[in-house]
């Protein structure tokens, strides 16, 4: 063998550039978000403080040992863990875990104990009889011109609006929102986000989400850009259409792993789905190192519940509960419940927003902290004539929380559009600039007041131009029209 030189290499081995890659590929590791033991234990931790749970000393242990706190805004830390800080993150949350909660009692787990707790609905049943169900659903066979098909394209297009007007601000403090939109001259929020007019300096301070400017403010929109929270509402039209509503919530997670990516999951949903790799059964998929477990993440899969059981809130506040379960407990499934109960009344087409609020209500266990929430939240809207005041009175109370949490989201939902009263505009405008979840709100509140007023305004549905990007299969480039009518025949179904 030949003497080596400076710069040569053995027969065989890598050369010295790709050494240098895969040393620095080793050194920065595979920075997946959301899953790694040692991002997870302070968002459990931040749980535990929000449960009343003593986790005071296993705190001290972390710090101690060199953790950190979790990211406060992405899902991942920069860098890795060293193995022993790794095991011990993954004992702690196990330890975590074991620890009780004062609120056990006043916020049930299973679906018979959360009935048993909740008040009836408006109806005095908490369900539609047989024949105004049968009579809400009539428009579904009444072909293209049936009264439930324009209320659930409305619906669709309501969701997609919402969410878009949200997408650039997502992850923006509240004082980034509003300088944005002032410096638009479009504050209150009355239309499409948009950079043009914005001076550099404020557009430095508070810059657009990077992922969702290019498809998301005014002078971009061209058809509704992908989002989980309209991937969702698609994935739970394949699961009703492929097992009916009498789904089990083993039927979503075999759903997810035959449909849905992985790198298109978050938070509790990409914990459940690991949970699902590793052969856990639900409810452990939702229980398992999951800190995420009472974010907004089944909220927003909620909407086809409750557009599938028009007049019946009981029955859609099953199918979300069944659905939420996979990857959520507590206030993420009551946000749910809540969610599919009201969208099922306004799906009717006979309540108002305020009634369709209550339905939503009374489907939550009523000591639950979501429930005194959004009874905080309504009571705040009809208090107080100025949107920005209810705004900072629920930042002031929920602040605490983190930005994706169910309760502070599902509260500013009921907000917005209590205040809005009906409007279609001023709902998702509200609920947007609001903060916080900005698409998600926006998103959920467009569903709603879509469905009461029947019919969103033009200027806000022509850009989305009748047509939804996205990776669920069979869906990408589907118009809201078509969606319609698909959710429509699965409301008919028994």
């Amino acid at each position: 063998m030949p003497p080596l030189t400076p710069g040569s290499t053995t027969p065989g081995a890598p050369a010295p550039a790709t050494e240098a890659l895969r040393a620095g590929a080793a050194a920065a590791g595979v920075r997946l978000t959301w899953v790694q033991p040692e991002d997870l234990v302070g968002h459990e931790l931040r749980q535990a403080a929000e449960d009343g749970r003593d986790a005071g000393p296993l705190l001290r242990a972390w710090l101690a040992a060199g953790g950190r706190p979790a990211p406060a805004r992405a899902g991942a830390s920069p860098a890795p863990a060293p193995p022993e800080l790794r095991s011990l993150a993954t004992e702690l949350l196990t330890q975590l875990a074991r620890l009780p909660s004062p609120w056990t009692p006043h916020e049930p787990a299973t679906w018979p104990a959360l009935s048993a707790a909740t008040r009836p609905g408006p109806g005095g049943t908490g369900a539609a009889t047989a024949e105004a169900t049968a009579g809400a659903t009539a428009g579904a066979t009444a072909g293209p011109g049936g009264a439930l098909v324009r209320r659930l394209e409305a619906a669709w297009v309501g969701r997609a609006v919402g969410c878009v007007l949200g997408k650039p601000v997502e992850k923006l403090p509240l004082e980034g929102i509003r300088a944005l939109a002032r410096a638009a001259g479009n504050w209150p929020l009355d239309d499409w986000f948009t950079a043009r007019g914005v001076p550099p300096e404020v557009l430095a301070a508070h810059p657009w989400n990077r992922r969702s400017a290019p498809t998301s403010l005014a002078e971009n929109i061209d058809g509704a850009p992908e989002d989980d929270d309209l991937d969702y509402p698609l994935l739970n039209l394949i699961l009703l259409r492929r097992h009916g509503k009498g789904f089990s919530t083993a039927d979503v997670g075999r759903l997810w792993l035959d449909e849905l990516p992985a790198g298109r999951t978050f938070t509790a949903e990409r914990i459940a789905y690991r949970n699902l790799l590793l052969g856990l059964e639900p409810p452990a998929t939702a229980t398992h190192h999951n800190p995420f477990r009472e974010w907004i993440g089944a909220l927003i899969r909620a909407d086809v519940h409750g557009w599938t059981n028009p007049g019946d809130p009981a029955a859609a506040a099953a199918q979300a509960h069944r659905d939420a379960v996979l990857s959520h407990t507590g206030n993420g499934v009551y946000a749910a419940v809540f969610a599919a109960a009201a969208i099922a009344e306004a799906a009717s087409g006979r309540s108002g927003i305020h009634t369709a609020l209550a339905a939503g209500l009374a489907a939550v266990p009523p000591r639950s902290r979501l429930a005194d929430a959004v009874r905080d939240a309504i009571a705040a809207a009809e208090r107080f004539a100025d949107f920005d005041r209810v705004v900072d009175h629920l930042h002031a109370r929920h602040g605490h929380y983190h930005w994706v949490h169910a309760v502070p989201n599902t509260a500013l939902v009921a907000a917005a559009l209590t205040h809005a009263d009906g409007d279609f505009t001023h709902s998702v405008c509200r609920a947007v600039s609001g903060g916080w979840d900005t698409d998600s709100n926006g998103a959920t509140a467009g569903s709603l007041a879509a469905l009461v007023a029947g019919a969103v305004p033009p200027r806000w549905s022509a850009p989305l131009k009748n047509r939804l990007a996205t990776t669920v299969p069979g869906f990408d480039g589907i118009g809201f029209d078509t969606l319609a009518q698909l959710t429509a025949q699965e409301a008919a179904r028994s």
